[in-house]
């Protein structure tokens, strides 16, 4: 047996144990919710409403956050068509295998590891605490309810970090350059 194949399949092991999809209960409520709750329509929506209702501080930090989920979606997307790993299989998920049937990276541990990183950045420093408490129980909710495995999520919360990291260090001229482009100020 080859490394690879040794690793993959304690990957695939211990990502089987962690699975509560077929298993009724409050612990398969609580990573139902999680695993949804790092749904980039969901995250849309809520920045779309926070940037309209909120004040500049609160409109830079939604706008940053759209823009770095975007941009990170598009990366996440290329991966996973690069490397095509085959989700796990089951029944819970059906849009995620649907619409996405390749599973590294996670697009939602990448997606809700970013928007912690990126709120520590940008404050307020109360969401940041609530987001980095929140973003792992994404990750594992998303091995919890079968659509990925352990791997999948380590790969793609390292890749959020690291994409929310350099995205704080060019953000402002980048959106400000943007902002010029489309003749709209963004915060």
């Amino acid at each position: 047996m080859s490394l690879r194949s040794f690793i993959l399949e304690l990957d695939a092991r211990l990502s089987g144990r962690m699975r509560v999809a077929e298993k009724p209960g409050a612990l398969r409520a609580f990573a139902v919710f999680f695993a949804h709750s790092g749904d980039s329509w969901f995250w849309a929506i809520a920045l779309i409403a926070l940037w309209a209702g909120g004040d500049s501080s609160w409109k830079k930090w939604a706008v940053v956050q759209f823009a770095g989920i975007g941009v990170l979606a598009a990366l996440v997307m290329g991966i996973k068509f690069l490397v095509r790993r085959r989700r796990p299989q089951g029944e819970w998920g059906g849009i995620y295998r649907n619409t996405d049937p390749h599973s590294f990276p996670s697009g939602h541990a990448a997606r809700s590891f970013l928007i912690a990183v990126v709120a520590t950045g940008l404050g307020p420093g109360g969401a940041a605490i609530v987001l980095w408490v929140w973003a792992p129980l994404v990750a594992v909710a998303r091995v919890a309810m079968g659509v990925h495995y352990v791997s999948d999520i380590v790969a793609g919360a390292l890749l959020g970090i690291a994409f929310a990291l350099i995205g704080l260090q060019v953000y402002e001229p980048v959106l400000t350059w943007a902002s010029g482009i489309i003749h709209i100020p963004l915060w």
